[in-house]
């Protein structure tokens, strides 16, 4: 018996012990937020779960012996206390989830995805979906990445995304990113990330045979790269689009010289 009552004291300590450590850092303010709220729960359950474990082993030990057991008899009051208490639990429950849910990070405000003005030293970036990968474009500095999303640090980024053909989802498991991605409309991930590095993105809608191919990179850079990117890649932009356009003009040329010849 001293050996059980040892390994329950033991695993009561480990539970508290596993409570009580500090989570990990979070990547962004969308982790952050869910982190809070899972934790949050977690302090009210644990301790409900070993109060009533520990009334049932109470139980189990103080009427081992009882070869005649009787009906529990009615407490009216005790049971007011147990209702009043579960209702509390669930309010409070209730409450940290809808904050959670309510945060423009988590719920981005619908306005946005409708075209509206997001704030002034946000970034905005579009995203677009499709069998079997993503695009993703910096309109401002004709910028175009399909190989990854590259977002600057400690900025609020706003990714307006749509899908060209079926139902996709970006899911960046490290930043707390989920978000469906329709054709014919638009949806918006919110995010701010705290600290540079690269992260993996993956697609969670069942989008055809190459669905389990379909990630993608997220790489976030502090400020001063991410302005050096967005100048470089804009610069090989430019000079591939002049090239193409160098390329239609002399072919123009040549099919206007070979028609006078004719």
């Amino acid at each position: 018996m001293g050996e059980r009552r040892v390994a329950v004291v033991g695993g009561i300590v480990a539970l508290v012990a596993a409570v009580a450590v500090e989570p990990a850092a979070a990547q962004s303010v969308n982790s952050r937020l869910i982190d809070q709220l899972n934790f949050q729960l977690l302090y009210v359950a644990i301790p409900l779960a070993l109060f009533v474990e520990l009334i049932l082993v109470y139980a189990v030990y103080r009427f081992r012996d009882n070869d005649d057991p009787l009906p529990t008899a009615d407490d009216p009051s005790l049971e007011i206390t147990w209702t009043v208490a579960t209702a509390i639990i669930l309010l409070f429950v209730g409450v940290a989830a809808y904050n959670v849910l309510a945060s423009p990070y988590i719920s981005p405000d619908p306005e946005i995805a409708a075209g509206e003005e997001v704030p002034e030293d946000a970034v905005v970036v579009r995203g677009l979906a499709y069998q079997w990968n993503w695009e993703f474009s910096y309109p401002e500095h004709g910028v175009t990445d399909r190989r990854e999303l590259v977002l600057p640090a400690n900025r609020d980024v706003y990714v307006r995304m749509t899908s060209k053909d079926v139902v996709h989802s970006l899911f960046v498991p490290d930043l707390g990113v989920k978000q469906d991605v329709f054709p014919g409309q638009t949806t918006v991930v919110h995010t701010r990330v705290f600290d540079p590095g690269v992260y993996q993105g993956f697609c969670t809608e069942l989008c055809g045979a190459g669905h389990s191919r379909m990630r993608t990179t997220v790489r976030v850079l502090p400020q001063d790269e991410y302005r050096d990117w967005l100048r470089d890649n804009g610069a090989s932009n430019a000079s591939l689009s002049n090239g193409t356009a160098a390329n239609s003009s002399v072919g123009g040329s040549n099919a206007s010289a070979n028609a006078s010849r004719t």
